[in-house]
């Protein structure tokens, strides 16, 4: 009798530790929009912090922005952040799915400068490669 009390009492515990500690809104904001809305703002907040002239200029308010673009409000999204932020492990894979899109982008957007640096001056790519044979001491005259 006691073993069964005592499973009892240990499976009891087990399943009330699995109670959400945040109740899951009404209007929730799917994950992976959710992603997509955090993305957006990160990539907003990065201007910001760069080039804050730049979205004063154009009178953009990122928030505002990001709630006109997703069709949320800011008490739904604050909402649906609560939610995702109660589950830390789920919360966790965002932040990490966010920052691998961050690091992609940053690739891409690193070789198009690149690529752009060596269309902007190729005549200094060919006058540099003329120097480079013009000293070749190999040749005979």
């Amino acid at each position: 009798m006691r073993k069964i009390i005592a499973f009892f009492i240990i499976s009891t515990f087990f399943i009330s530790c699995k109670e959400e500690v945040v109740n899951k809104p009404k209007r929730l904001i799917d994950k992976d929009i959710m992603v997509d809305i955090m993305y957006d703002l990160s990539i907003l907040e990065a201007i910001k912090n760069q080039n804050p002239a730049s979205l004063d200029t154009f009178k953009i308010n990122s928030r505002d922005y990001i709630f006109k673009k997703y069709k949320i409000d800011s008490v739904q999204f604050a909402k649906s952040n609560v939610y995702y932020a109660s589950d830390y492990n789920e919360y966790k894979g965002m932040f990490e799915k966010i920052s691998k899109r961050l690091e992609a982008n940053t690739k891409r957007v690193d070789s198009l400068v690149k690529l752009k640096k060596k269309k902007k001056n190729p005549i200094v790519d060919k006058k540099q490669k003329q120097a480079v044979i013009s000293r070749d001491t190999t040749k005979l005259d």
